[in-house]
């Protein structure tokens, strides 16, 4: 296989092959976080401690699998939906071996401890730039196939896919102060305020319309029905990205910020259930009576898991942004539980059921074996909840005893239970990522039965 290969649809093969390799990377280094967390003195090497592979760990969740999936996705879902051949097959493969690169250099550099030390902004300067230039490249490849396109109506998953892009771009440069290479901030509470202005629209604005664009385009194939609105699907776009920018100040109800931005966060958080509620509508009623369907599709069962998190998810989020909630869940297991269903159980269950959903239209041939993608579905699921469980009733155990004056060092033992199952858990999720990783390999290199 060539490195800039102009054969189509080898882009994106190459992007799903990666993004589930680094799937297998990522969950491998949460497992080990969850392990030190049970026991902080079993690894002693400086490169493997909690500090140094926790930011790998979430990096490489968000950007590595996920990301990885969103370019694959790109390079063979806006030519489809525009009616028009990719601009650039090289240029697409140019991309994605400069992501993978990119990639490889931020594992080592964030092991060997260079870090700007902001959360989901770890990468150092050089490594910014290049994750801006790989965007930017997308973006081009992308908008230069629609603007030769066939199709005059743009389907919403367009929207999703190229607006995640072109907002993540602007969202990463301003979050990660490009403008600052030596530290990657600005300075004093202003430097918290932008550090989660960012941090929010990484979810928001890239794994988001990633996530909700390919839910339109994979359920109603799924269920044989055209999409139930398609002016519900463009207010549920407009929506979020009019209310999501303005949302990440919530962590910072108990800082100092003004308080006109604290009530603007809080508004727009609770504003948040249009949006979400919006597309599961539009997407749920798509579905309806057709849910027999669904389940005899493995992408699609992912992705209609996908979109019950995001249920829980859009509604979780808006009451934690209350203050009268924070005061039990803010900075405990609770926001770890939280944050795991958005990433874990809402975005990557969707990538992974893309990869199984396009993989046999790519390929022209049936996945590897669909027992292992089921099996696969199954772990996956079972993790995400598990997790989600585990987590939340750990952060209701410290939130109520912090509340009622227990200080921090008495309530570790209590959690050590929670720990040790939330480490279990992580066995699971790994081992769905092995499989994963298997199959889609197999599906990619084996000839396979051809699809009908």
């Amino acid at each position: 296989m060539k490195l800039l290969s102009s054969e189509p649809y080898s882009a994106t093969k190459a992007c799903f092959l990666s993004a589930v390799g680094w799937l297998v990377v990522a969950t491998s280094f949460g497992l080990l976080g969850a392990i030190e967390l049970v026991a902080p003195d079993l690894v002693t090497i400086p490169w493997l401690l909690f500090g140094r592979i926790r930011p790998v760990h979430t990096n490489l969740v968000m950007f590595a699998f996920i990301g990885t999936t969103y370019l694959g996705t790109v390079f063979y879902v806006i030519p489809r939906l525009v009616r028009a051949p990719l601009f650039s097959e090289r240029l697409a493969n140019l991309t994605l071996w400069a992501w993978n690169l990119a990639l490889v250099a931020a594992v080592i550099s964030l092991m060997a401890g260079y870090t700007q030390a902001r959360e989901y902004a770890e990468l150092v300067w050089p490594l910014d730039i290049a994750i801006l230039a790989v965007f930017a490249l997308t973006l081009i490849n992308g908008l230069e196939t629609i603007r030769r396109r066939t199709e005059n109506l743009l389907y919403v998953t367009v929207w999703y896919l190229m607006a995640g892009l072109a907002i993540t771009w602007i969202n990463y440069a301003i979050g990660n102060a490009v403008w600052n290479p030596s530290t990657g901030s600005v300075t004093g509470i202003l430097d918290a305020i932008l550090a989660w202005f960012y941090g929010h629209n990484v979810i928001g604005m890239f794994l988001t319309p990633f996530a909700v664009g390919m839910a339109y385009y994979i359920l109603p194939r799924v269920s044989g029905r055209p999409l139930y609105s398609h002016t519900l699907s463009l207010v549920g776009f407009w929506s979020l990205v009019a209310l999501y920018t303005h949302i990440g100040s919530h962590h910072l109800i108990q800082a100092p910020i003004p308080t006109w931005l604290k009530v603007v966060s809080i508004v727009d958080s609770i504003g948040m259930i249009i949006p979400v509620m919006v597309a599961l509508t539009n997407l749920w009623l798509t579905m309806k009576d057709r849910l027999g369907t669904l389940h005899t599709n493995v992408g699609g069962k992912f992705v209609f898991a996908g979109t019950v998190w995001y249920f829980l998810v859009g509604i979780q989020g808006p009451l934690q942004s209350l203050p009268t909630v924070q005061r039990v869940t803010h900075f405990n297991n609770w926001v770890v539980a939280h944050a795991h269903i958005a990433v874990l159980g809402f975005s990557a269950m969707i990538a992974m059921g893309t990869i199984y959903f396009l993989l046999p239209e790519i390929t022209e041939k049936k996945l590897y074996s669909e027992r292992l993608a089921d099996v696969h579905y199954w772990l996956m699921l079972f993790g995400v909840t598990s997790f989600f469980v585990v987590l939340t009733s750990a952060g209701l155990v410290q939130g109520n005893a912090w509340l009622n004056g227990e200080t921090v060092y008495r309530m570790l033992p209590q959690l050590n239970v929670y720990l040790i199952l939330r480490g279990l858990t992580g066995i699971t999720i790994v081992l769905g990522a092995v499989i994963g990783f298997f199959n889609v390999f197999m599906s990619l290199m084996s000839r396979g039965e051809a699809t009908p």
